[in-house]
């Protein structure tokens, strides 16, 4: 099975940066669309950032122009880099891939583990 994991969480100051990576591995046979997602407690998970393999990016309205996110298709990695950190982004952040494998060739929606964001004030 392919895994997904996330670093590159921590805590930061409102104002301050974080750069998030995901780091997909086992038996792909292609990655599409990545992105990345984040759950507050009591919340509902929302879509934060998407790139596309030919590096189309969507960002929600509450992090344009503060995130920026990027892949390198050869390591099979997407990141998030975070500029201008607020409060309100405090969260786990979950990255997520469109995988192909050989026993899959259609794909799945893949998503890693978590990594927890907190911006202090």
């Amino acid at each position: 099975q392919v895994q997904l994991v996330e670093s590159g969480g921590g805590l930061a100051q409102a104002g301050g940066s974080l750069r998030l990576s995901c780091a997909a591995s086992g038996s792909i046979f292609s990655i599409g669309d990545m992105a990345w997602y984040r759950q507050a407690p009591g919340k509902q998970r929302e879509l934060v950032a998407t790139i596309t393999n030919t590096d189309n990016t969507n960002y929600a309205d509450s992090v344009k122009g503060r995130f920026t996110i990027s892949r390198d298709n050869a390591k099979n990695t997407v990141y998030l880099q975070m500029n201008g950190l607020k409060p309100e982004d405090t969260a786990v952040y979950y990255c997520n891939a469109h995988i192909r494998t050989l026993w899959n060739t259609n794909g799945y929606n893949g998503w890693g583990q978590g990594t927890q964001v907190t911006v202090s004030s």
